[in-house]
Formats: structure tokens, C-alpha cells, sequence
């Protein structure tokens, strides 16, 4: 698909770790980021830009390193730490990505993926 056939969406999703481990991180992410573009008809060439943020307790490793070895370089990324909001989500070892990418897709037909233990995050999205 184009960028020209195609308009700019964004899409949410996050998964947990069972332990920050270097493994688990790029596993996980990588987990996230090909449920998040096979959930929505998507190729890494329909992606804009990534933002990832993780909890405090994720130290291991930045999220985007999975997708550099997946072979993804040419996709602008930043990396964050979760804002830690007292009474917040208090789902620890989290790791979260904002994607922007085109799509033609109607923003209601466009899938959230929340793995593991973060599907209670945002249970009113559509998986």
C-alpha cells in the first residue's frame, strides 16, 4: 500500500513480561508489534513511526531493539518510561507501543492488541 492510497492512523498496544530479561523484551516485542500489524492487514512498510514506553521496573533493554533485529531500520523510534501515576494501572514489567501508520482502514475497524497481562488496560478497544 501507498502513502498516497492511504491515510495515517495510529494504533495502541502492550504487552507484560513474566521477568526483565534482554529474551523476554525483544520476545515480547516482537510478539506485540506482529500481532499489531497481522491484527490489521498491515506490513512493516505501512509503518510511520513507533513510541514504546515500559514501566520502571523494564531495565533490560529498549523495546525498539526488537524491531531493529527483525530487520526494521528504516522506521523512526523512541523510546520512554511509563509515567508511574500513584493509583495508576500498577501492571508492572510492561512494555507499551503507540504505532502510526497508513492504512486505509477505517479507524473502527483498526485492532488494539493487549497480550498477557495487559488486556485489562484497555479491554474497550477491539482486539
Amino acid at each position: 500500500m501507498t502513502a498516497a492510497a492511504a491515510g495515517l492512523a495510529a494504533l495502541r498496544g502492550a504487552t507484560t513480561l513474566d521477568a526483565d530479561t534482554r529474551e523476554q523484551v525483544l520476545d515480547r516485542t516482537t510478539e506485540l508489534l506482529r500481532e499489531l500489524l497481522g491484527r490489521n492487514g498491515l506490513t512493516s512498510s505501512d509503518v510511520v513511526s513507533l513510541l514504546f514506553t515500559a514501566t520502571d521496573d523494564v531495565r533490560s533493554e529498549f523495546p525498539a531493539a526488537a524491531v531493529r533485529a527483525a530487520g526494521i531500520a528504516d522506521v523512526p523510534m523512541l523510546c520512554a518510561r511509563e509515567l508511574a501515576i500513584q493509583g495508576g494501572s500498577g501492571i508492572p514489567l510492561c512494555v507499551r507501543v503507540m504505532a502510526h501508520v497508513t492504512t486505509d482502514r477505517p479507524r473502527q475497524e483498526l485492532r488494539h492488541p493487549y497480550l498477557r497481562g495487559a488486556s485489562q488496560l484497555r479491554s474497550d478497544l477491539p482486539e
